[in-house]
């Protein structure tokens, strides 16, 4: 298979699973079990921050709207909110570096990751049948959806949005309000993360070893447009519908990947 052609792929499965719950890291270190292209955690993180072009194209007139609103109480405690949730993530994600803390590539605990993620996301579900549910985002709920984002970087397959969404859910958070919050609080999340591992490639290359810049714009440029369609088509999917079809899934993939490991060994 030509690089270009992995690459590609690579672009793909990251723009469509970054912002479903369904794991985009899990999803990215299976994918190179099949796929003759070596991911970087370089690779991993800028392709991400690809992805994320799409939430600033989407969200577009949201944030016009939160930037030229910042003489309101409300929207300035909406970003501080944000904000706070981002620096949990920051302060955590530091210390884990600090560890030399490295993403796990073993299939057998993204699997478990993947599926009990699933499980989670149907009795979360359950739980809110006959539940009024609210539009605004607490200061606890905020705090609770970063210590969520930071677990999914311990745990490949978790999924960042998976657990940001059903941290809110969980704390009785509407589905649209809580999406709209993990997609935003993944702008400065990605992004930094992005640019944090471009700035360690080019300032220790030994260390990251050699990174085709070429291939990363262009993995990165595939994962933007499919995010853009996929972030379009979830946001109006939760208008009218639960995440069951995404808990099912991952349950399914979870047990497809347990399943595969045992028979390889």
């Amino acid at each position: 298979m030509p690089e270009w052609l992995a690459v590609l792929i690579l672009g793909v499965i990251e723009g469509i699973t970054e912002f479903l719950p369904i794991s985009s890291t899990g999803h990215m270190l299976l994918a190179q079990n099949w796929l003759p292209y070596k991911q970087s955690e370089v690779f991993i993180a800028v392709v991400q921050s690809g992805a994320v072009l799409a939430v600033l194209m989407v969200f577009t007139e949201r944030l016009k709207q939160i930037f030229t609103r910042l003489h309101e109480p409300e929207t300035r405690l909406f970003l501080l909110k944000l904000g706070t949730a981002f620096m949990l993530t920051v302060m955590g994600g530091l210390t884990l570096k600090k560890l030399d803390f490295r993403l796990q590539e073993d299939v057998v605990p993204i699997a478990w990751a993947t599926l009990i993620g699933g499980v989670l996301i149907l009795v979360i579900e359950a739980s809110l049948r006959n539940r009024e549910l609210r539009n605004e985002v607490t200061w606890r709920v905020a705090i609770a959806i970063g210590i969520g984002q930071l677990l999914a970087i311990i745990f490949p397959g978790l999924s960042r949005s998976g657990s940001t969404i059903l941290m809110g859910l969980a704390m009785g958070i509407k589905r649209p309000a809580v999406t709209e919050f993990s997609f935003l609080l993944g702008i400065p999340t990605l992004l930094s993360a992005g640019a944090l591992e471009i700035v360690s490639a080019l300032k220790n290359p030994q260390e990251t070893g050699p990174v085709d810049w070429g291939m990363l714009a262009f993995g990165s440029v595939v994962a933007a447009v499919t995010a853009f369609i996929v972030v379009r088509w979830l946001l109006k999917y939760v208008q009218t519908h639960t995440f069951n079809i995404f808990g099912w899934y991952r349950i399914v993939l979870g047990a497809l990947i347990l399943l595969l490991a045992k028979t390889n060994h």
